[in-house]
């Protein structure tokens, strides 16, 4: 059997496992823990919340690994394999209210083991991944109130759009917010500042077979990608109506990158809008504005965001909408994402939650070697993401879903941005 045929084997075995066994994480999302559940652990006046959970997964897409019966280090496939993973993510969830000084922490750690059964060698690749989110908010009722927090996060979901399946992220940004809100609260003005730094290595050590793009496909050149982000933002929110307000979006981020070959970017993004009940069921948010980096000479882009919600019932939502953002990248210095959305959940029972989620993301690369050329490249990345969970205790949640995500892009040569990947997963949750 050639090594296509094998390739397609795995991925119809890897596709066919995930459908039957359908299992897939939570409601909750891949990496967000499951809410607070049980008595948890006295901590002054607050609650210790440890949580555990363990999770399964069959992914068609999982990483790069060495062909069948492969006996030459450092080769792998040109195609992103399937695999069965493990989940094994102990953390907790901390709350500590006060008017004067409230905390608010989440962490886990994540061990995520490949375990080989669908391809021979990916066990190589097991790794560590986490979260902690930590929020300290002062004199939060009071007109000038102070929040200071910090965000980490460790995955192989990177949030840099140039970058596809076989990257793992190590992200970290702390910020300092001042929410002012004179007058009673009907106008609230949020001044804030937050640095960011991202940095990137590949799951696998050695390039794809037939990986001629360095900057595409070679995982070795992933830290080329590496970056600073120094963000100051003012947002501000005025009910000119009982459930009606004005709200503006003004961030200046500055974005330097380690490596270089890549402009730093100076980028303004600034929005208006309104937002809002149209009626007792039904929410709208509409916002326009302009994007420019000052530190590239392009042309400034228009930025939009258009949403409703309807309420169902008391228990069940529908929000459908569409935005337009302009963010700094590295190599390509500029990408614009046009992306269309539809989100759904309910609660039966006040036990059983469906939830379900599908996007389109059209994403448009200002890379200075081919703006405004004919080649410039241009991806598309199609997302859904369904299943229920259900609370069969007070401290015990199960779930299950089915994720799909088909990304395509103009630079065809790049295996790890153009693929179809299928995950099922199942989780189990314990919170005390």
């Amino acid at each position: 059997m050639t090594q296509q045929a094998n390739k397609r084997a795995r991925s119809r075995a890897g596709c066919l496992l995930a459908m039957m066994a359908l299992w897939p994480a939570l409601a909750l999302g891949q990496t967000s823990p499951i809410g607070v559940g049980g008595n948890g652990i006295k901590v002054g006046e607050g609650r210790l919340h440890p949580t555990f959970d363990l999770e399964t997964r069959v992914d068609s897409a999982a990483g790069y690994f060495p062909p069948p019966g492969n006996t030459v280090p450092g080769v792998v496939m040109d195609s992103l394999s399937s695999e069965a993973l493990l989940h094994i993510r102990p953390g907790f969830v901390l709350e500590l209210p006060g008017s004067s000084v409230s905390v608010n922490m989440t962490g886990y750690v994540d061990y995520v083991h490949y375990t080989g059964l669908l391809t021979p060698g990916s066990t190589a690749v097991s790794h560590v991944e986490g979260l902690g989110d930590l929020k300290v908010t002062f004199n939060r009722e009071a007109p000038v109130s102070v929040e200071v927090g910090d965000h980490f996060e460790r995955s192989d979901r990177t949030t840099s759009a140039a970058l596809g399946a076989g990257v793992l992220s190590l992200f970290n940004e702390a910020r300092v917010a001042v929410p002012l809100r004179p007058g009673g609260g009907a106008l609230e003005v949020t001044p804030q500042v937050s640095w960011g730094v991202e940095f990137f290595k590949p799951l696998g050590a050695v390039a794809p077979v037939g990986c001629d793009d360095t900057r595409a496909c070679d995982p070795l050149q992933v830290n080329d990608f590496d970056y600073s982000n120094l963000r100051a933002s003012l947002q501000g929110r005025w009910r000119f109506l009982p459930k009606t307000a004005l709200v503006v979006d003004t961030q200046f981020n500055y974005r330097s990158y380690f490596q270089s070959g890549t402009n730093p970017a100076l980028l303004l993004n600034a929005t208006a809008g309104v937002s809002g009940l149209v009626t007792p069921k039904i929410s709208v948010t509409a916002r326009a504005g302009w994007g420019k980096d000052f530190g590239a000479e392009y042309a400034g882009t228009l930025l939009a965001q258009l949403e409703a919600s309807y309420l169902l019932s008391q228990t069940a939502s529908i929000k459908i909408g569409y935005s337009r953002t302009l963010q700094p990248v590295a190599k390509f210095d500029l990408f614009r994402d046009d992306r269309g959305y539809l989100e759904g959940q309910a609660l039966l029972g006040g036990r059983l939650t469906l939830r379900g989620t599908v996007s389109y993301d059209y994403l448009s690369f200002q890379n200075p070697e081919s703006l405004g050329a004919e080649g410039a490249r241009r991806d598309t990345l199609f997302r859904l993401d369904l299943g229920p969970q259900y609370q069969f205790e007070r401290w015990l949640i199960g779930g299950v879903g089915y994720l799909l995500n088909v990304r395509t892009s103009t630079d065809e040569q790049a295996g790890g941005i153009n693929y179809t990947r299928h995950e099922g997963y199942l989780r189990v949750t314990v919170t005390y």
